[in-house]
């Protein structure tokens, strides 16, 4: 007790996350709270000198001694002895977790509806009507977003294989930031595509994002595929000249009046600060969609296969018919214990690598996949920036997503899973809102490998031009 007398402002702020996130809890973003574990990470961030903040980790990512469940009946009793490596570096540098995310299941979905513990409910929905309808928080990761926008985080770890951190970033007014492939390490986290996995940061603001990826960057000996983020990398203090791309095959018929609006406020905001506007193209995106599923099924149905309810995970308590032979606990274990989606991606995944399909699906995607990644390198040598929208208008209501076949879910995608496809760093902000001024609205920068920094300049200089225009009534 003398220790929190000692530091009283220090522990408060760990303290006060714990009642917000208490009194959060009917917005479902946790799934295992981890109240004691972040006050003792507090005392000892404060003896080693630091000032302690708390942090959400998407359940995907492994904490010691805390379960991990990818929001799966698969993983509903599965702990970890482990933790991720970008989860450590935050812990040294004063992170205190406050508790483990809700998520879509195993990461597959874009509302953070689709978990074995109930659905995340944005905290920008009608509170009177919560029960019964809500606001979509976007996914995969809507929990640490939810987290972030509700108060009882300061910073929100996410995964990003096809939008994943940038849809609820915009979905609840706040900043997403997805790095370069490869600078945080993936180890702990449990994968859904190798290729495009990258550990992601909610925040509030640009500034707090790269403060936070600082925390994170660097080789890791356990992930073979981990970068240094290279020192000296272009750093800006003005927006004065510099180019910004502005991809035509970005409006399209899916984009709302809304959405449009943003975008275009966002061009002129940079323009008004001396930024320079060009028109450019990534012929091939319109691909990127079925690039993506192919890619993305043939690497779930090989990284499922471990979850097979014999070595570890859920075991079906079927009938001893259907059990009785290994193939049969497999598959009704499986059955039991899988929502709909990740079945659907794993049966895809396997016809794809059938040996008459490969070369048909798989292959082909591969050579799409190239293309687009070398139309977003194209026109990032003539610009230094490119400015997209996220989604293609604001959160939609739960009743409307479901009511619509979740065909929404793809109409988003379109917007930032090229991205991930070409690996480039790409960060969400808070730039508009509706026509009605009731919902939040973002814009997507993308830049070159390795360019996260002067990405984060960027969308901290345009934030500030915003405010700047809106003090002098240039803008609402």
């Amino acid at each position: 007790m003398t220790y929190y007398i000692s530091y009283p402002g220090r522990m408060h702020k760990i303290e006060q996350a714990i009642a917000f996130a208490i009194r959060s809890r009917p917005h479902n973003a946790l799934i295992t709270e981890t109240f004691e574990l972040a006050r003792s990470q507090a005392r000892a961030a404060l003896e080693k000198g630091l000032q302690p903040f708390p942090v959400v980790v998407k359940d995907c990512f492994a904490v010691d001694s805390v379960p991990m469940t990818c929001a799966s009946r698969m993983l509903e009793s599965f702990t970890p002895p482990y933790t991720a490596t970008v989860v450590r570096k935050l812990i040294d540098n004063g992170a205190c977790v406050i508790g483990k995310a809700n998520l879509d299941e195993f990461c597959m979905g874009t509302s953070s509806a689709l978990g074995y513990f109930g659905p995340v409910k944005s905290g920008l929905s009608d509170e009177s009507k919560i029960e019964e309808d809500w606001l979509i928080p976007g996914g995969s990761s809507g929990g640490p977003a939810v987290a972030v926008q509700m108060g009882f985080a300061e910073m929100g770890l996410g995964s990003d294989t096809g939008g994943s951190t940038r849809n609820p970033a915009a979905f609840n007014g706040l900043v997403g930031f997805k790095p370069t492939y490869g600078i945080c390490s993936r180890f702990g986290l449990v994968p859904l595509v190798n290729s495009m996995d990258a550990p992601s940061i909610f925040a509030r603001t640009p500034k707090e994002c790269a403060r936070y990826l600082e925390m994170m960057v660097g080789v890791d000996d356990l992930d073979a595929t981990s970068l240094d983020l290279p020192k000296n990398r272009r750093r800006i203090e003005s927006l004065k000249g510099l180019r910004i791309g502005i991809p035509k095959e970005m409006h399209n018929d899916s984009l709302s009046q809304d959405a449009w609006a943003v975008w275009n406020a966002a061009a002129a905001a940079l323009q008004q600060a001396g930024a320079v506007l060009e028109t450019v193209s990534l012929p091939y995106i319109n691909y990127s969609l079925i690039c993506y599923h192919v890619l993305a099924a043939v690497d779930v149905a090989s990284n499922m296969a471990r979850f097979d309810g014999i070595s570890f995970g859920y075991r079906s308590k079927s009938d001893e018919e259907s059990t009785s032979s290994t193939y049969g606990l497999l598959a009704a274990s499986r059955s039991d214990s899988l929502n709909e989606v990740v079945r659907r991606r794993i049966f895809a995944g396997n016809y794809y690598l059938m040996k008459e399909n490969r070369e048909k699906y798989y292959e082909q995607a591969l050579k799409v996949r190239r293309l687009i990644s070398d139309g977003m390198r194209k026109a990032l040598e003539k610009t230094d920036i490119l400015l997209t929208p996220v989604a293609c208008g604001a959160p939609p209501l739960y009743s409307d997503l479901s009511k619509g076949g979740f065909q929404r879910e793809d109409a988003d995608d379109f917007y930032t899973q090229p991205v991930n496809l070409a690996g480039n760093p790409a960060i969400s902000l808070p730039f508009g809102c509706t026509s009605d001024k009731k919902l939040p609205i973002g814009v997507q920068l993308i830049g070159s490998h390795f360019d996260d920094l002067l990405l984060t300049d960027v969308g901290r200089l345009l934030m500030e031009q915003k405010r700047y225009m809106k003090k002098r009534g240039i803008v609402d």
